[in-house]
């Protein structure tokens, strides 16, 4: 008869949470405010203002935007203000930064509604590797808001993990 077969990390009472169950759907996309500078040095006023009151914005529809300019030049904060005003109706959100900026607060938004007490005193696995663009940022947020309440941190899979706290014994 053969031995049966056991599955000792279901049995190990470890507790799985995975980054990507918690990553926010929709589509990410990118404004540059260097496609509106003159010679991509100097922002005109009037004809930012143009833009800004014929372009169809409706393109952004429940998208996540990041708002940058990556032209070397000085463009005047209400520019950015301006365009913040333009995307508010369509936009699911919109920060001023980069792709990766834009994912750290949209992780730190999610992971804000957490409740840590779930996790008290679980010996916790916070999975490695993904499929989603997944900030460290998010890595970082998580174990900020699981180290006063669990038992321990482990980072990796259930099989392999790298420990990262342990509660000391009282």
């Amino acid at each position: 008869m053969p031995e049966e077969i056991v599955n000792k990390v279901a049995q190990s009472g470890l507790t799985e949470l995975n980054l990507e169950d918690y990553y926010p759907a929709g589509e990410r996309v990118l404004y540059d405010m260097k496609d509106q500078l003159f010679q991509e040095l100097i922002l005109k006023e009037k004809d930012f203002r143009e833009h800004i009151k014929t372009e169809d914005w409706s393109k952004y529809l429940d998208k996540y935007v990041a708002i940058t300019c990556s032209a070397d030049a000085v463009v005047p904060t209400w520019a950015y203000m301006l365009l913040a005003t333009a995307l508010a109706p369509f936009a699911k959100k919109f920060v001023f930064g980069t792709m990766e900026t834009l994912e750290t607060v949209l992780f730190s938004e999610t992971l804000s509604r957490i409740n840590p007490e779930s996790f008290r005193d679980q010996r916790v696995v916070i999975k490695g590797c993904s499929n989603l663009p997944v900030p460290v940022s998010a890595y970082v947020e998580l174990t900020r808001i699981l180290r006063p309440v669990a038992k321990s941190i482990m980072y990796g899979e259930p099989c392999s993990t790298v420990p990262l706290f342990k509660k000391a014994r009282d």
